[in-house]
Order: structure tokens, then C-alpha cells, then sequence
């Protein structure tokens, strides 16, 4: 968890510039969804307790390490947003465990990464002469379609790691 916001906070620096897309994305969209889909693995198989405990480190290594790789605004702005985030994504996800197995993974990942994005890019880039809502709403679209295709290897994976409910005996 803390590789995969370090590496997004460095990332999202980065102006996506191929296919013209340098004024819509940055390369912090390719790399951050994966910490909504550890959160729910995390989730699925520890409980929703355990996956707030991964929250609640993950946000504390990954401010002290995105300080040194980015700037303090950030840093400050991805801690915000990430603890938020992952914190919705973990409620909706628990909310939802027992519904069709696809519509926890994909809603709290959707739900989170709208959160996410509206404060990471507000608090980051407000102000600044740069193209953030451009970047903020494209950024959104990414990690929603980064939410449908990671449903699939979630689907794989769920079938190899027992639910919370069933190594807890409930139902």
C-alpha cells in the first residue's frame, strides 16, 4: 500500500504526454487504483477492521516517504485524500460484502476514487497555473475503468482466498 501511494504521488507530477493526453492526465491514474483493489482484497480476507488498520499505515508511511519524493503539497494533499478515500472504500466494501460479488469491489473502488480525486487534485493543484480540472476529471475516468478491469482478477482471486465471513464462521 505504501509502494503503490509513494509511487502515485511521484507519478501524479508527471503530465501524461501521449496521445496528446499531457493537458488531461498525469501517470499517477495508472498506478493508484491498485491501492483500492490491495484495500479490498485486504478487506474481503482480514476483515474490515484489519483493512483500516492498513489504511491508517499506509497513510502514515506513505506521507512520510511522499515528503521526500514530492512535494509537501502533495504529500499533504494525497494524505488527505487517500485516508478519506480508503476509508469510504472500506465502509461501502463491508456494506456491500454480501451482495453480488462484483458490486463491493467495483462501487467502494468507484465511490472512493471519486473522493479521492475531487480532494487530491483541490488540495494539490488549486491555484496553480496548471490544467488540474482537466487532469482531475480524466484522472476519474481512469480509475473507473481501472475499477471494471480489476473486478476480473478480484473475481480470480476471491475464488483462492476464503471470505472474512467464512474463516469467522458467519454468515
Amino acid at each position: 500500500m505504501t509502494f503503490i501511494v509513494a509511487l502515485s504521488n511521484f507519478a501524479v507530477q508527471f503530465p501524461f504526454k501521449y496521445f496528446g493526453l499531457g493537458d488531461y492526465l498525469t501517470w499517477g491514474a495508472f498506478t493508484y487504483p491498485f491501492a483500492f483493489f490491495v484495500n479490498e482484497l485486504t478487506n474481503r480476507r482480514y476483515g474490515p477492521a484489519a483493512a483500516r488498520r492498513v489504511v491508517f499505515v499506509g497513510f502514515v508511511a506513505a506521507v512520510v516517504l511522499s515528503a521526500l519524493i514530492a512535494t509537501p503539497r502533495i504529500a499533504a494533499a494525497s494524505g488527505t485524500a487517500f485516508l478519506i478515500a480508503q476509508l469510504l472504500d472500506v465502509l461501502v466494501f463491508d456494506r456491500l460484502r454480501r451482495q453480488a460479488w462484483w458490486r463491493a469491489p467495483f462501487l467502494s473502488a468507484a465511490g472512493g476514487s471519486a473522493v479521492d480525486t475531487a480532494v487530491f487534485f483541490t488540495l494539490a493543484f488549486a491555484g496553480l497555473p496548471l490544467p488540474w480540472v482537466s487532469w482531475a476529471v480524466t484522472d476519474f475516468f481512469v480509475k473507473l475503468g481501472f475499477a471494471v478491469v480489476l473486478v476480473g482478477p478480484f473475481g480470480y482471486l476471491r475464488g483462492l482466498v476464503p471470505a472474512y465471513e467464512e474463516v469467522r464462521g458467519r454468515t
